[in-house]
């Protein structure tokens, strides 16, 4: 994974959600529930407009890299404007992983703190695994990877 943008691909304009409130100490390159008025953290894709929560672009890019002063690892403040990718199927995006080992092609669903996880039978699937540099290699809790939008569906 290379760079510090959300939004890597897959069409030219990502659609964004900027009239929306956080509610809580959320991180950029996480799930959220769109609501009418808010953005909350997601757990789960199912039962909710989900979005991928972005960096603010108006604040300054990092010169020291992914570290704590990153946009992508410096939470929002509850009650801030939130800006959110509408996500769309074969959108490439940068997402937090939760705690594990993945595989390219790998099946993910929403799991704790809008990170993604494996996907299990019943999950609804909402993205591929797609970072080839950090396939097979074990993830911390938060790690960003490369992901694809899938067309979410039910596993089997």
């Amino acid at each position: 994974m290379a760079g510090n943008r959300v939004f890597r691909g897959g069409r030219s304009e990502p659609r964004t959600i900027s009239d929306r409130t956080v509610t809580g100490a959320l991180l950029p390159c996480t799930a959220v529930a769109v609501g009418a008025s808010a953005f909350t953290q997601a757990t789960s894709a199912s039962g909710v407009r989900l979005a991928l929560l972005g960096n603010r672009d108006f604040y300054g890019a990092s010169a020291d890299g992914f570290t704590t002063t990153n946009p992508l690892l410096t939470p929002y403040v509850s009650g801030e404007t939130g800006v959110a990718y509408s996500l769309q199927p074969d959108d490439q995006v940068v997402w937090a992983m939760a705690a594990g080992t993945y595989t390219s092609g790998q099946e993910l669903t929403v799991a704790a703190n809008g990170r993604l996880a494996a996907a299990a039978a019943t999950n609804i699937v909402v993205a591929y695994f797609d970072d080839a540099a950090l396939s097979g290699v074990a993830l911390a809790a938060g790690a960003l990877a490369d992901v694809c939008v899938a067309n979410f569906y039910t596993k089997a």
